[in-house]
């Protein structure tokens, strides 16, 4: 009876903080040769109470509903408050009726420097900077909510790409590397949403759509028609890929995706994607030999 209370209780304080995400946030100071310090273990914590407790929209989200994503800091050097890292944010989202999450968003920033002093209050404004470090945590929250919300539906994550676009302006007057207005082939903050929003890229969120609405959740009722969908979603980005050809956003599409599109195309009912596999191979080279083990 304990235990029983125990649990409703448990599940009553989660039901309550629940926001809208579920991020594991790990500090990794290996490279510092002083992983054990405290000031790391509390950074960690800090972290994942900051992104976890705060209400980052006005929605209500069941704990169920909650974004499962993650965070991993990479500290490669620090003095006293001043911290040099990197951040390797990524994002998954159900598909509709099985187990499976698929990747949404996955992205290697390598810009990140910050201070902290242990125990120092994370406090963020939409509208004003408050520090390096909550800035970059909150634009990567805001990206994970956007790229989420495209999923479910066509242009779904304006809202959140416009707050991220906000942060990149206030943060730029800070000075700090990563925020800079984008130059050709930089893969900066700056440069993501910039991408993401630009007309000249529309094609990556009606696939980020089409893909997981039309396609992946769909595979349950039918998994040729699901797979067809996606073939045919991707091959739309040839069309932005003659625009723009290597595209720093289809390097983060694909980096999210291409093991996933390998997987799919690589069991169940075949489909015809011989197109596919040319159009993969020219416009995501990087991942060549991923399409060279689709089974088709």
């Amino acid at each position: 009876m304990r235990n029983f209370l125990f649990i409703l209780s448990l599940i009553f304080t989660v039901s309550i903080s629940a926001q809208e995400l579920n991020c594991n946030i790990v500090v990794n100071a290996q490279q510092t040769g002083n992983e054990n310090v405290q000031v790391f273990k509390t950074l960690e914590k800090q972290l994942n109470e900051f992104v976890n407790n705060t209400q980052w929209t006005n929605k209500k989200f069941k704990p169920q509903e909650r974004i499962e994503c993650s965070m991993v800091i990479n500290v490669q050097d620090y003095n006293n408050d001043s911290f040099q890292a990197t951040i390797q944010v990524q994002s998954a989202r159900p598909v509709f009726n099985s187990t499976y999450a698929a990747p949404v968003y996955n992205f290697n920033d390598r810009e990140f420097n910050f201070r902290y002093l242990e125990f120092q209050n994370l406090n963020y404004s939409a509208n004003q900077f408050e520090s390096n470090l909550v800035s970059v945590i909150a634009f990567h929250v805001n990206m994970i909510l956007g790229m989420d919300a495209d999923t479910f539906e066509l242009n779904g994550g304006n809202k959140y790409y416009e707050q991220a676009r906000t942060i990149v302006g206030y943060s730029q007057q800070n000075n700090a590397a990563g925020w800079e207005p984008p130059r050709g082939g930089d893969q900066t903050r700056s440069a993501l949403i910039d991408n993401v929003l630009s007309s000249r890229y529309k094609e990556f969120r009606s696939v980020m759509y089409t893909y997981h609405r039309d396609g992946l959740d769909n595979m349950h009722v039918d998994a040729k028609k699901g797979k067809k969908a996606i073939a045919d979603a991707l091959s739309s980005f040839n069309a932005m890929y003659n625009r723009r050809p290597n595209s720093f956003i289809l390097r983060v599409f694909f980096d999210a995706k291409a093991e996933e599109i390998q997987d799919i195309f690589s069991e169940g009912p075949s489909v015809d994607i011989a197109n596919l596999v040319t159009t993969l191979s020219k416009i995501a080279p990087t991942h060549s030999s991923k399409w060279r083990n689709i089974n088709f």
